[in-house]
């Protein structure tokens, strides 16, 4: 196989390997989506983000994979990394996008920021989907100090808990338990959330198939809609992340728009060895 050109992005320290599959077709294994994200022996990323033609009335289409070589329903931060780089390519300032979690419009914003539909929030149990029927403002789930988690579905199903003090809180620990609870037939993202103002929460989210990542765009989305529905917030909030700063907007319609910056680190090209079929 031969090498591959890439770009790695990030946005708020959440980085990406996005490679251009628009006129050439990329469709690594299972096994080479690992050997690309990983740290140190690959590229490395929290997820490899792949642009293909736009579908269903979309101008560009995107599919999102996780270091451990699973496919992802939807990232915020990825398609807000992608949507910066196709705006600039066209001089277009919008943009629609097709993902398997369904179809997200970007807009630019200020100079270096993009902002992104993620779509209505989801917030019945089978949308999420959880394993059975439960009030999903108030999950039965806890371990150790986390509880009381409220369940919102952003592409990916997401679980976010309130604390006093996220400090105190082990999401290295925590995260994956709770994440693999047999409640999310898909595993789940978990976040944890503390209140800081009237319209502020610092936040950590534990990614499925990623682990704790620097920020996690629709856990910033999905604990927006959980804050919300609980009264900790109004519907337009900022998000300190341990990667910097997200604003996000649960419109009246149902719609989440997240607004943040977007970077670009540097451009290489993928060995064929990382490259090679699944065996």
């Amino acid at each position: 196989m031969s090498t591959r050109p890439f770009i790695k992005m990030h946005g708020l320290g959440n980085d990406f390997v996005i490679v251009d599959a628009r006129q050439e077709p990329f469709t690594p294994g299972e096994a080479a989506r690992r050997r690309i994200a990983d740290r140190r022996f690959g590229a490395g990323c929290d997820q490899l983000v792949i642009l293909e033609p736009g579908q269903n009335g979309a101008e560009l289409s995107l599919r999102f994979y996780n270091p451990d070589g699973g496919e992802a329903g939807a990232c915020g931060n990825g398609t807000r990394c992608a949507a910066s780089l196709v705006m600039a390519e066209t001089g277009a300032e919008s943009l629609n996008i097709a993902t398997l979690g369904g179809l997200l419009h970007a807009e630019a914003a200020a100079p270096g920021t993009i902002s992104v539909d993620m779509g209505e929030a989801k917030t019945g149990w089978r949308d999420i989907p959880l394993a059975r029927e439960m009030e999903t403002l108030h999950l039965d789930l806890a371990a150790g100090p986390l509880r009381d988690p409220v369940a919102t579905g952003m592409g990916n199903p997401h679980a976010t808990f309130f604390v006093e003090d996220l400090g105190a809180i082990d999401m290295a620990t925590l995260g994956p338990k709770l994440g693999h609870d047999a409640l999310f037939p898909e595993r789940a993202n978990i976040g944890v959330a503390q209140v800081t103002g009237p319209d502020r929460l610092r936040l950590r989210v534990w990614e499925r198939g990623a682990g704790l990542t620097l920020a996690c765009g629709s856990g910033a989305c999905a604990a927006t809609v959980a804050a919300a529905r609980r009264g900790l917030t109004g519907r337009a909030i900022t998000l300190d992340l341990d990667g910097g700063t997200l604003h996000v907007d649960w419109r009246e319609d149902g719609h989440v728009v997240m607004t943040g910056p977007v970077a670009t680190a540097y451009t290489g090209v993928l060995d064929p060895s990382l490259l090679e079929p699944d065996t």
